[in-house]
């Protein structure tokens, strides 16, 4: 038996639709979808005083200052300006790096109040931070996502039944605040640490260096850094390759390999060995000068 932590579409995940559907609202303040969720995540505020409040809001011409002055139901009062103020201050900003971050700290209590396994979900949102930065404008970020969507979400995919011992299978963002007593990490192998679409930027590759440290310090006991030598293709064509080689992680430096025991798998289903020590080097650059002479 194992419990999944990931594997939802990200954007089914319903915190990632409540973040996103404050980004599209002051977008588009007639995006009617967005600010129906939106005004739910208020506390007292259901269908019905959400539809009340967009029709008057509508009614103005989607005024802002006219949705900051409704008087919303009195469980909802306390939160109602700060609620207001963040989407006119998202509204009226020309910079778009750090309005992910203002949400996020607007929402961390509603989403504390609303799911269960908060932290879990949490670092779903800082991951959609981290994505933004990638892209230029609000207008173009929210585009983009919808059209290529990340494919794996922290949020939990439910209980399973138990017995005494059980695999976790789990994404680096949902492992946060967890420890196990061994830990395998897979795919410890450039494309994935780091991740392809970050090796653009230094400060995104340094967000990747800090995730592999956030999975192998989850290990108590046993970790297993697992980088394949080969990466299989399928549907290839008859004269195509079988596989293509995978790349050492740049973060797996020799310093940092010399602490660990080191093993290969042949494939042939036998038990691992340790790798074959290296004979003498060979310069390839000159051995192939040489078949041009």
């Amino acid at each position: 038996p194992y419990v999944k932590y990931g594997g939802l579409k990200f954007l089914e995940a319903a915190h990632v639709k409540d973040v996103l559907a404050m980004l599209r609202w002051a977008d588009n303040a007639r995006n009617r979808i967005a600010a129906f969720r939106a005004l739910q995540l208020l506390p007292g505020v259901g269908p019905a005083n959400a539809e009340r409040c967009l029709k008057v809001f509508e009614a103005s011409g989607c005024a802002w200052s006219v949705l900051q002055a409704y008087r919303m139901p009195s469980a909802a009062a306390e939160d109602w300006r700060a609620f207001t103020d963040l989407l006119i201050e998202l509204v009226e900003s020309r910079e778009w790096i750090g309005q992910i971050a203002r949400v996020r700290a607007w929402y961390q209590p509603h989403l504390e109040r609303l799911y269960d396994a908060a932290h879990v979900r949490l670092g779903d949102i800082e991951q959609l931070e981290r994505l933004s930065a990638q892209f230029g404008s609000r207008e173009r970020f929210i585009t983009e996502l919808t059209l290529d969507p990340p494919q794996a979400s922290g949020d939990l995919a439910g209980t399973p039944l138990k017995d005494e011992d059980y695999l976790i299978l789990s994404t680096v963002h949902s492992a946060k605040g967890q420890e196990w007593d061994s830990v395998y990490v897979l795919n410890v192998a450039d494309g994935n640490f780091p991740n392809e679409h970050a090796t653009g930027k230094p400060e995104l590759i340094d967000e990747e260096r800090r995730l592999l440290y956030v999975a192998m310090t989850r290990a108590k006991h046993e970790l297993h850094l697992v980088a394949p030598l080969k990466y299989y293709v399928t549907q290839q064509s008859r004269g195509g390759d079988a596989h293509v080689y995978g790349a050492r992680s740049r973060f797996m430096t020799d310093a940092l390999l010399a602490k660990f025991e080191q093993t290969t798998w042949s494939g042939d289903g036998t038990q691992p060995s340790a790798p074959r020590a290296h004979g003498a080097r060979i310069d390839v650059a000159a051995k192939l000068r040489e078949l041009w002479r």
